[in-house]
């Protein structure tokens, strides 16, 4: 993967996040709550993180100190 293609994913998947957090806030705020739909979200919430680090990580050049 190249590094162009490494910010675009990275960029599409920092949205996802984001618009997770979203989702959640709307779905605790709201009339019903839906303990099982939260617990997918924030699962989900937490591969996206995971997914994030690792694409962080390969833009940035191993140093060795």
């Amino acid at each position: 993967m190249d590094e162009e293609a490494i910010r675009a994913r990275l960029a599409s998947v920092k949205e996802e996040h984001g618009d997770l957090d979203a989702a959640i806030e709307a779905i605790q705020t709201g009339p019903v709550f839906d303990l099982l739909r939260v617990q997918r979200l924030k699962k989900r919430k937490l591969a996206l993180k995971d997914e994030i680090s690792k694409l962080e990580a390969l833009l940035l050049p191993d140093i060795i100190a």
